[in-house]
């Protein structure tokens, strides 16, 4: 049995298109949520996992709406591969292939992120993914680029993120304190949008193969 562990509500309701059947934990967006996520589906009887969903770039090589099905998942220093028969199920042989780095903060700086990558040589980075690759399970993870490696994210895509979905006040409170944002914060949205179009694309055009 495959499971599905994803960051956001949005992620989730694209992935459950594709498969209806499978088993979805939703980490919201946290370190704790991602290992209780991924221990959820286990303790369910998932056999193999599949973490879906937005990434941040770190490689100048990877643009919003770049697609990846990573080789690698690299957690701390440690790195581990993803299953190769499950990762072609979900179109390894059309995507971006290279390593994904877990990070238990959202990555927010535009230096940071040049800075992880020329440390790691991961093309992107996300939350969820080294909770899924530490289960032991075998595991693919199927990402699109969100956010470019040049961008620093506005305080608004921190502030008004909770419990897996938009959290209205705190967006609010951020834009009030921050008004200067706004136009980073438009952009992120329309980048944000465009890559969700992307990834749901790419599962219509390569549908999962089991």
């Amino acid at each position: 049995m495959l499971g599905v562990l994803v960051g956001m509500k949005q992620e989730a309701r694209i992935i459950r298109r594709f498969l209806p059947d499978a088993p979805i934990a939703l980490s919201n967006a946290t370190a704790s949520g991602a290992v209780e996520g991924a221990a959820r589906l286990v303790q369910a009887g998932a056999t193999r996992l599949l973490s879906f969903g937005c990434a941040g770039g770190l490689s100048s090589s990877v643009v919003p709406g770049t697609i990846i099905v990573a080789d690698r998942v690299v957690v701390q220093d440690k790195s581990y591969n993803a299953d190769i028969a499950l990762s072609r199920c979900f179109g390894a042989d059309h995507a971006r292939r290279g390593g994904l780095l877990h990070s238990n903060n959202l990555i927010e700086t535009a230096e940071e992120k040049s800075l992880l990558y020329g440390q790691t040589r991961c093309v992107a980075v996300d939350m969820e993914s080294g909770a899924v690759a530490q289960t032991g399970k075998p595991f693919a993870v199927l990402r699109v680029v969100c956010d470019d490696s040049d961008r620093d994210l506005p305080p608004a895509a921190r502030d008004g993120l909770k419990d897996g979905a938009i959290y209205l006040p705190g967006l609010l409170g951020s834009l009030v304190r921050h008004p200067k944002q706004i136009p980073a914060l438009m952009g992120l949205g329309r980048d944000a949008a465009a890559a969700q179009k992307a990834i749901a694309l790419f599962l219509e055009t390569y549908p999962p193969q089991f």
